[in-house]
């Protein structure tokens, strides 16, 4: 069994470096305040239709940053419920602090490890939506393999998604985008739903202020919005 495609390869590798960052006082009483709210405790299966007391349908983002654009989609959406993953508390407060300001209740967050998250705490066939924008793109070559979207990675996720569900993805490293393309291309639980092109930027995914300040330096973004289907 090859490493991409072992189930335990994905508990051996980090796809990401923790750099804690000093909280801000508005941070940390804003986890002081919210964590209790809209924490999740990573070692318990959810439910969602209990947890968020309506069966709307549930987006999970992994890797939210400073958490802006998935309060605005939050915010936007209040038919739809978001769980958020974060490893970084300063994006946390950050988060919380706009959500206790704006009061979303349609909102939860977790704060450590999304493959520890994937794999002890959302149900199978439970997500419609998995959203992942500008993971680490880990650049140098010898670092490639701690790149998250790898095959036993996908696997994961298209056991937590419904059938039908959307995984949403988006670089702005081409040579990351095309990786994740041939290894999405090559899944047999996933279809591209603008084959074979990349996607437009959908209404539904906020511009960041990283984003558009990348644009305006002329540096390009990819996203790739792909659907799931069953396994025979």
């Amino acid at each position: 069994m090859s490493n991409e495609t072992n189930p335990n390869f994905l508990r051996r590798i980090r796809s990401f470096v923790k750099r804690e960052g000093r909280l801000t006082p508005g941070q940390d009483s804003a986890i002081k305040t919210g964590w209790p709210l809209y924490g999740l405790d990573p070692a318990l299966l959810i439910e969602p239709n209990s947890l968020f007391a309506n069966n709307h349908p549930v987006t999970l983002e992994i890797g939210f940053g400073n958490g802006e654009s998935l309060a605005t989609m939050a915010e936007n959406n209040p038919d739809r419920n978001f769980i958020g993953i974060e490893v970084h508390r300063p994006g946390v407060g950050h988060l919380l602090r706009i959500v206790l300001e704006k009061k979303l209740t349609n909102i939860r967050l977790f704060d450590t490890d999304a493959i520890e998250v994937l794999q002890h705490a959302i149900p199978d066939h439970s997500l419609d939506c998995v959203q992942l924008f500008f993971p680490d793109p880990w650049h140098k070559k010898r670092h490639h393999k701690r790149r998250i979207v790898q095959t036993s990675f996908l696997t994961l996720i298209h056991s937590k998604l419904k059938t039908g569900g959307r995984f949403h993805a988006a670089t702005d490293w081409k040579n990351y985008a095309e990786h994740m393309m041939e290894t999405l291309n090559a899944h047999p639980g996933f279809i591209n739903s603008t084959e074979p092109n990349y996607a437009e930027r959908p209404d539904s995914r906020p511009l960041t202020k990283f984003e558009n300040r990348g644009l305006r330096l002329g540096h390009g973004v990819w996203d790739m919005i792909f659907i799931t289907k069953t396994l025979k």
